[in-house]
């Protein structure tokens, strides 16, 4: 691999039609000033709108340093970033949305914390130009997450970050079914750093992620890398069983002073509907819990490819 480029640009594309033009305009001129060779992997993952044809248009202008990964349809952006380091070149491999969220011209900073040591650079938005209560909700989970694995990063939703080929390499070998490429980079890294970047609204379109996603990705990424949850849960069942015993032997005794027979105290522990419920509450997140963990398993052992590839645009390969 002589001719392999220094530095892959890794890009999931899902329905980004309006904001592709710009984001062309903008990243192959921050490349070309880096003064590095690189090439710009585009991941179509099952885009419905013009998206696939546009990346088409974009590879026929600028071929040498441009591929397309077309997937089937719809697979996710984890995996479409896992479909682009099984196919990158470069020495040093960069993640960046589509969106134009965080600006291309970042890529340099990146670059640069690698070249002091660095193989694995995340990233934390400064300024973020979310709402509130994105804000709030990603700093909860950013909270929760820390305490319950060993994975430090004060901003997971920043997909601008960049990784040594080695890191690459082992998270392309992985094969797992469902993982959070950050956070398995976090783990696979000898000497990680973050810095920050810049953040910009939107350039055109919606966020894919709705509040359902990002919940089902903390839930995904904490099942995935601890099972914490699973002590948690068994420690809090242990004390439930232990405070509930107390707590009848505490009705059963008071019962037993106050109306001067036993039969009465015994009777009182049918009246405690609130203290079922919530020992029924308890039992049903604990068997939910578990079956997140059993869900996992099953994916796993299924076998199944993690996506579907419809077609490869490359130079001297076009499928």
């Amino acid at each position: 691999m002589s001719d392999a480029p220094q530095v892959s640009v890794v890009i999931p594309v899902y329905n980004e039609e309006e904001s592709l033009p710009l984001l062309f305009a903008r990243l192959y001129p921050a490349l070309d000033k880096l003064g590095v060779s690189y090439e710009v992997i585009f991941i179509n993952d099952g885009s419905a709108d013009r998206s696939a044809a546009l990346l088409r248009e974009q590879f026929e202008r600028r071929p040498e340093v441009t591929r397309v990964i077309l997937f089937s349809s719809n697979f996710g952006q984890h995996m479409a970033i896992m479909a682009g380091f099984e196919r990158c070149r470069g020495s040093r491999i960069v993640t960046l949305d589509a969106d134009l969220q965080n600006p291309p011209e970042e890529i340099g900073n990146l670059l640069a914390a690698m070249d002091r040591g660095h193989d694995y650079v995340g990233s934390a938005r400064q300024q973020r130009q979310d709402t509130a209560f994105r804000r709030h909700a990603s700093g909860a989970m950013n909270w929760v997450r820390e305490r319950i694995t060993r994975i430090r990063m004060s901003d997971q939703g920043c997909m601008l970050r960049a990784y040594d080929r080695r890191i690459v390499d082992a998270i392309a070998h992985s094969n797992e079914i469902n993982t959070f490429i950050p956070a398995l980079a976090y783990t696979y890294a000898a000497n990680p750093t973050e810095i920050e970047v810049a953040h910009e609204e939107r350039a055109a379109g919606v966020s894919k992620y709705s509040l359902y996603n990002l919940l089902r990705l903390n839930f995904d990424l904490v099942t995935g890398f601890s099972i914490v949850p699973l002590q948690v849960f068994s420690l809090l069942g242990m004390f439930v069983a232990v405070v509930s015993v107390l707590v009848y032997i505490g009705v059963i005794i008071e019962r037993w002073i106050v109306a001067d027979t036993l039969a009465e105290g015994v009777l009182a522990l049918w009246d405690r509907d609130v203290l079922q419920f919530f020992l029924t509450g308890i039992v049903l997140f604990g068997l939910g819990l578990l079956g997140e963990y059993v869900g996992r398993i099953h994916q796993q052992v299924r076998g199944r490819p993690r996506y579907l590839i419809q077609a490869v645009l490359e130079k001297n390969n076009d499928e």
